[in-house]
């Protein structure tokens, strides 16, 4: 099976704060998109990539993080939607056919690994729709608006949702139509998938597979890029985007 990864990045970044969206970030020097980018690039379970990016920034991504990273697996950049829902809908529009997996990655997350890409593919040619994440540890409390606790909650069968998440083409296609008709807005594809009473597969996702959207978030990256001693990452520089 063809397996095409798609990488919403279209998003503005307010909870990062600054006049930078948080996907050109720099992370160890290089923009967090071309990392998470790099690591599809870099699988050889991805045949193809489509990226989503605000429609006013396409000429700069295009030139400055397809064309430096010689990410060459990259077949269009695609315009971003107002939601990532919208950015997703948006780059399934530009698949050829309808056969194969589809990949869903957050563009803010640079720390997937390729046996996460592997396993995630693999897992949905098996059973056609996955979602990767990480069991709950933690006690789980639900509280009312004021913050009075109002049970306990059963952490058994919790999961904290990561991405990618995988899917046949058509089956990921026909539900973002559904959606669409219905004026469904869901909190992530595999919740679209759920909705036409399509079982998701669940399967382990990796504690460094972090999705970065806040000051916090790039600063704990930076500390993973050292221990995973990425800061040299082969292909790519220290430059920065002028977006």
């Amino acid at each position: 099976m063809k397996r095409v990864a798609i990488i919403p990045a279209g998003g503005s970044g307010l909870r990062m704060g600054g006049g930078v969206p948080k996907q050109y970030l720099p992370l160890g020097g290089v923009p967090i998109l071309a990392r998470t980018m790099q690591a599809f690039q870099d699988s050889p379970f991805i045949d193809e990539i489509l990226l989503a990016v605000p429609e006013e920034d396409i000429p700069e991504v295009q030139n400055n993080i397809v064309t430096r990273y010689r990410l060459s697996k990259v077949s269009r950049v695609v315009a971003g939607g107002v939601r990532r829902q919208d950015s997703v809908r948006n780059a399934l529009a530009h698949l050829r056919g309808e056969e194969g997996i589809v990949l869903v990655h957050d563009g803010v997350r640079p720390f997937v690994s390729g046996d996460l890409i592997r396993r995630t593919a693999a897992a949905a040619e098996a059973d056609r729709a996955v979602s990767v994440g990480i069991p709950v540890r933690d006690s789980v409390k639900e509280a009312d608006p004021s913050g009075w606790v109002m049970k306990s909650v059963a952490r058994e069968g919790l999961w904290l949702i990561q991405t990618p998440q995988a899917f046949h083409v058509a089956l990921l296609c026909a539900a973002h139509q559904r959606a669409l008709a219905d004026g469904f807005q869901g909190t992530d594809d595999a919740s679209l998938v759920e909705r036409m009473g399509v079982p998701v597969r669940m399967i382990p996702g990796d504690r460094d597979n972090i999705k970065v959207t806040t000051p916090e978030d790039l600063e704990l990256g930076e500390k993973i890029l050292l221990r995973l001693g990425q800061e040299g990452q082969e292909g790519m520089d220290a430059d920065r985007l002028r977006i």
